[in-house]
């Protein structure tokens, strides 16, 4: 087999074959990171200059509250009038305090931020008549489907662009964690079930609605669903299976009839719900987590026989304890450990587990180096 560019190396991954060699790429470069150790080039110079596979997030006007500087993509409109209070403008420390005025109430919520991340410290729904105001008010971004395509341009064949489906968090669940305290949220879907059940179709009516209006064209290799709060690690089986399964399967549904291509993340616990992963009718399940950053993959090939044929597998690899502290030795070791077991059928994309910040990037060039010695 002859050699392939990075985009049909990690599109035939993607489609469950094999590629030449093992698709080696990360979860998202951070700015972060770019600044602190790549000498604030940008991203897609930075996969070139490791020699990764480029795998390039798009971020405009999708909605994810966790980004650094968040709120210079919020959306607002008449009836949804957002005024932000700088408690604390120190981007090492930021703290904002948000208020929201519609025409028939006003919520608030409070963030915290630094230079790698944002986090939520005051949520919107507190009570369950908010749900009211998200339900009628909360307006839906849309995309720009010509800077879009520019993006994808500019990549060419050194990768792909990835995308989200807006919101705090791309899946319905997940979002709505990122508006109501977890542990509340848990407790209503216990006492609460068909209140809960509301509250994943309003922000699915408002998730496929953005489906159809902002991604029918769009030039995405991969669409990101999901998210952290729907892991087994935070959420029961049973509680997956009632609150996101059907809504998840759902989404997945609506960019199968764009033609759009899923990733289903789920960045903690898994081995759990692999089976509910795969009804969900994702095309491709991240971020295989192990242990030492929060997950509960021990061992590749128990995922790869579930997903093996039908779903494709992204990430695995531990960017803190290896990726960012381990020898080079340590590196292509799990390199090879990961690829044995999950990888050796294709359908695999090397990736890291989540995000990684203190990362030397001689240890990223390692990396790349010894996923380019697994050949098919």
């Amino acid at each position: 087999m002859g050699a392939m560019t990075s985009k049909e190396r990690l599109l035939r991954a993607i489609n469950l074959e094999k590629p030449d060699r093992l698709p080696v790429t990360i979860h998202q470069w951070q700015q972060y990171h770019l600044d602190k150790y790549m000498g604030g080039i940008d991203t897609l110079t930075a996969f070139k200059q490791v020699g990764l596979d480029a795998a390039i997030q798009y971020f405009e006007a999708m909605g994810q509250f966790w980004i650094p500087n968040a709120e210079k993509y919020i959306v607002q409109t008449n009836d949804w009038i957002e005024e932000i209070t700088v408690v604390e403008g120190n981007p090492e420390n930021k703290i904002l305090h948000h208020g929201i005025t519609t025409p028939k109430g006003e919520l608030t919520y409070k963030t915290g931020g630094n230079l790698s991340t944002t986090w939520i410290t005051e949520y919107l729904v507190k009570k369950h008549e908010d749900l009211d105001l998200v339900e009628k008010y909360m307006p839906v971004a849309k995309l720009n489907r010509e800077n879009i395509g520019k993006a994808y341009d500019e990549i060419g064949d050194a990768g792909i662009l990835r995308g989200f489906v807006w919101g705090d968090q791309a899946g319905c669940w997940q979002h709505a964690c990122c508006l109501m305290d977890v542990n509340q949220l848990i407790i209503e879907a216990i006492d609460n079930p068909d209140w809960v059940h509301r509250f994943m179709k309003v922000l699915l009516d408002k998730k496929l609605r953005f489906i159809g209006e902002s991604l029918k064209g769009a030039k995405f290799d991969l669409i990101e669903t999901g998210g952290g709060a729907g892991s087994d690690t935070l959420i029961s089986p049973d509680m997956h299976r009632e609150f996101c399964l059907p809504y998840d399967r759902q989404i997945h549904q609506a960019l199968h009839g764009l033609g759009l291509k899923s990733t289903y993340h789920t960045c903690g616990g898994m081995m759990n719900i692999l089976d509910l992963i795969v009804q969900n009718q994702t095309d491709a399940s991240e971020t295989l987590t192990p242990p030492g950053t929060g997950g509960n993959i021990a061992d590749p090939e128990k995922v790869r026989k579930v997903f093996a044929g039908k779903v494709a597998m992204i990430g695995g690899m531990d960017q803190f304890n290896i990726l960012s502290i381990g020898t080079k030795e340590q590196i292509k070791k799990e390199v090879q450990r990961l690829f044995r077991g999950f990888g050796k059928d294709g359908g695999y994309i090397l990736s890291l587990s989540d995000h990684f910040f203190e990362t030397p990037p001689d240890n990223l060039k390692a990396y790349a180096a010894a996923a380019k010695e697994c050949r098919y």
